[in-house]
């Protein structure tokens, strides 16, 4: 790869969009007025877009062009957070083209932007502009690499026969994993699932664009590939084999990690539960193991700041608490839960699967997401947790208590103790080299 490339990133999906073009934008070579009020729509089975109620266009495509580099939309009432604590609205801006799709009956909005146009706008999202050079610039690689390597991805998924299945299903086990099969008419998506994506909303910090630009066109490789680079806020002080969170495929630069300078005293194998039960109920040494606010701010966005308990944390539910959640979440009627069992862990002490005994019916869940998912309203801080079955009645507990370690899947890189690393002088290049086995640095554009 020689050039810088496009990429398609997806922000949106509604019923209708409304959003404004900027004055140099263009749509069926005609010029749009930043001064009326557009609306974009499916009728007919078609994409419909409207100027202050008049159709100005249909297709089953559309793109509106900007006729400079420096031109910007503003898309109304995008949704931030999907699915977590902190889901809100908000208007946003980006620069590039804008095209709509047709997506599950509804309107998809596309923006269509150069990698590093993009990965400004990512550093700067994901990260604070207190956040030290080398943090900024290990998340440039890592982000740009991630992104490459969904690209390569979803052309190899779709040179394969039949669909792909990230679903496996028994009358005793339902196993699913969520990942690329997700996005198939954009490279990636702007929220969490993928990376936090705000185009020119949030103001772009001076640092975030310099550690973009010093890293241009640097990526992981391994294996003569570009690596599939993952981070997540906080690892819980190991970090979890990719394998084991989403599709069975072995990555040998991501597999477990202990994040620290030296090995704890603890037995670190935690996919032995009684080693993980240990190590998930004490609070070993690692660098994601800190509650210095300066080094957190780097990481957490303002609305996640109010998150202190990220390392260690517990959450109590009560038994018609759990029943009522759990029947929620799967659809399926448990009756009283009568036990949640662990039958396999990661190396991080992360729940591949879990076991959950009902008085009506037993199923056994994985992989990390999905027992996070079917667990909360929204999401549990992770799967690596341990649990107190509690007040024992006629054999059914009246109280569950989670005792949990970490943030996020944990594969990759740790936000968290990435940053630590950060203040303490690593440089970039060393943070990299200890959160991804063997893999090198490359440039390979400019």
């Amino acid at each position: 790869m020689n050039k810088e490339p496009e990429i398609h990133v997806g922000i949106m999906t509604d019923v209708h969009i409304n959003f404004e073009p900027g004055k140099a934008y263009s749509l069926d070579k005609r010029k749009l007025s930043p001064k009326l009020k557009y609306e974009a729509l499916i009728k007919d089975g078609q994409i419909c877009i409207f100027a202050d109620k008049t159709e100005i266009s249909r297709g089953s495509e559309i793109t509106l062009v900007s006729a400079k580099k420096d031109s910007s939309f503003l898309l109304k009432d995008v949704t931030i957070g999907i699915n977590f604590h902190w889901e809100q609205k908000e208007d946003q801006s980006f620069k590039g083209n804008l095209k709509f799709i047709i997506e599950d009956g509804k309107v998809r909005a596309i923006n269509i932007v150069p990698l590093e146009e993009y990965l400004r706008s990512v550093i700067s999202s994901e990260m604070s502009a207190t956040s030290s050079p080398d943090l900024l610039k290990a998340h440039a690689v890592i982000s740009r690499s991630w992104l490459l390597a969904q690209i390569e991805k979803t052309k190899q998924l779709a040179e394969r026969p039949g669909k792909y299945q990230s679903t496996i299903q028994s009358e005793d086990e339902l196993i699913r994993w969520y990942d690329r099969e997700d996005h198939t008419g954009f490279d990636v998506c702007a929220d969490d699932h993928c990376q936090r994506y705000q185009g020119i909303t949030k103001i772009i910090s001076q640092k975030a664009l310099k550690a973009v630009d010093a890293t241009s066109g640097q990526v992981l490789m391994a294996n003569e590939q570009i690596c599939d680079a993952r981070f997540s806020k906080c690892c819980g002080g190991i970090s979890e084999s990719f394998d084991l969170v989403w599709e069975p495929v072995h990555h040998s630069y991501l597999t477990q990690v202990i994040d620290f300078e030296r090995n704890p005293d603890y037995e670190t194998d935690l996919r032995i539960e009684t080693a993980a039960e240990k190590w998930i109920r004490n609070s070993p040494e690692a660098f994601c193991n800190t509650n210095n606010k300066e080094v957190l701010s780097q990481v957490l966005p303002d609305f996640d700041q109010a998150t202190s308990d990220f390392y260690r944390w517990k959450v109590t539910y009560s038994q018609d608490e759990i029943a009522e959640l759990i029947a929620e979440k799967t659809g399926i009627d448990f009756g009283e839960i009568k036990k949640l069992e662990p039958i396999e862990r990661g190396f991080s002490g992360r729940l591949v699967k879990l076991k959950i005994v009902g008085t009506k019916k037993t199923l056994t869940i994985g992989k990390e997401l999905e027992i996070r998912r079917t667990l909360s309203k929204s999401h549990l801080y992770s799967s690596a947790f341990v649990i107190d079955h509690l007040d024992i009645e006629n054999e059914i507990p009246q109280k569950f208590v989670l005792t949990g370690a970490g943030w996020g899947h944990g594969v990759g890189l740790c936000q968290i103790g990435a940053a630590v690393m950060g203040e303490k002088g690593y440089s970039y290049e060393a943070i990299l080299k200890h959160y991804f086995n063997g893999a090198e640095l490359e440039r390979i554009y400019k």
